[in-house]
């Protein structure tokens, strides 16, 4: 698939992580209807913005997700994950979630999303 994006921010933070959900057909097939357009709650996406996520996009192979994470150049990784869980109904889309992925229910989003280490970049 090829995908083009155009972005109006000048500096940003990346953070990319990684998922495992459990490996069967029907549960991944529902997790991609609970991440369709519209079908997210919008508390939480509310919250992510909140806390100075500007763009994410979860891609998928097999049962690993892979997810891309932009956000404001000042972004305090750590302390905005503690803040995410705390806002509403974070720890219900956690739970609710939790039955697609190879976690616990009780699981923050932190906890469940395992950040990946860049290696290579391309004119570094």
């Amino acid at each position: 698939m090829e995908y083009t994006e155009t972005t109006k921010i000048s500096a940003f933070k990346r953070y990319c992580k990684t998922l495992l959900l459990k490996d069967d057909v029907q549960l991944i097939e529902d997790y991609k209807k609970v991440h369709a357009p519209e079908a997210a709650w919008p508390e939480i996406t509310q919250g992510m913005k909140d806390v100075g996520i500007i763009d994410m996009e979860i891609y998928i192979l097999g049962n690993r997700l892979f997810m891309i994470m932009d956000t404001v150049a000042n972004f305090d990784h750590d302390k905005a994950m503690s803040e995410l869980a705390g806002k509403p109904r974070q720890s219900e889309w956690e739970a609710y979630v939790s039955r697609f992925q190879q976690t616990s229910t009780e699981a923050t989003a932190d906890e469940k999303w395992q950040l990946m280490e860049r290696i290579y970049k391309l004119d570094n």
